[in-house]
């Protein structure tokens, strides 16, 4: 099984933005990961348009955006056009959220749905056959550098064994690292989000910690 390296591109507050990207591309990163909050679903502001549109400028890897936002189907068009290869929503913000994953595929795109730690599978196993990747939140979803909650990983796991019946990538995020990662690859997990516990803030460089990584 092939592991997915996510770099999540909220990490980076950094002069040389495009530089750090540019890098990240060359490192072997799978898949950008920019996170979009409101501060209304989540009790945080994250990135923004310009700041995707710099992701998507600067690589030909798939970028994928994460809606923290309300009502999240209002703005599926406008990201599918502007580039977005996957985007992920959470099903608790969208009151149609089918309609709005449809939607996704439709504009030719990959949908996926973020499982926040506190809902449960059962609340949204009716939503697998529309999604290409789900996300379980392994934080509470709203701002970076958190710790990697342990309780939510049976579920994660069961996620993992449900993935071939569905046909769906796992894809973790939050508070990973490589012991976590390591332990989750070897359960079936598919792909991580990395943030400052593994591939930012690091002595080692991308491409370093990248290639450890991919031989897991």
């Amino acid at each position: 099984m092939d592991i997915l390296l996510c770099p999540s591109i909220l990490n980076l507050v950094v002069d040389d933005f495009v530089h750090e990207i540019i890098e990240l591309d060359e490192a072997g990163c799978d898949i950008f990961h920019i996170d979009i909050m409101d501060g209304h679903f989540v009790p945080n502001f994250g990135m923004g348009l310009p700041d995707f549109e710099a992701v998507r400028a600067n690589t030909k890897k798939l970028v994928d955006v994460h809606l923290m936002i309300t009502d999240p189907g209002r703005y599926v068009e406008l990201f599918s056009q502007k580039g977005a290869d996957i985007i992920y929503i959470h099903p608790e913000a969208d009151i149609h959220p089918a309609r709005t994953l449809s939607k996704i595929r439709s504009l030719g795109k990959q949908p996926g749905i973020a499982i926040n730690p506190g809902t449960s599978i059962e609340s949204v196993k009716e939503l697998f056959a529309l999604t290409d990747y789900v996300m379980p939140m392994a934080v509470n979803p709203g701002y970076a550098g958190q710790v990697y909650l342990d309780y939510v990983e049976p579920k994660i796991i069961r996620l993992a064994k449900m993935k071939d019946q569905y046909g769906f990538k796992v894809v973790v995020d939050g508070g990973i690292n490589e012991e976590n990662l390591t332990r989750l690859f070897h359960a079936g997990v598919d792909g991580y989000v990395l943030g400052i516990y593994i591939l930012f803030k690091q002595k080692q460089k991308y491409k370093t910690i990248i290639d450890h990584l991919h031989r897991i």
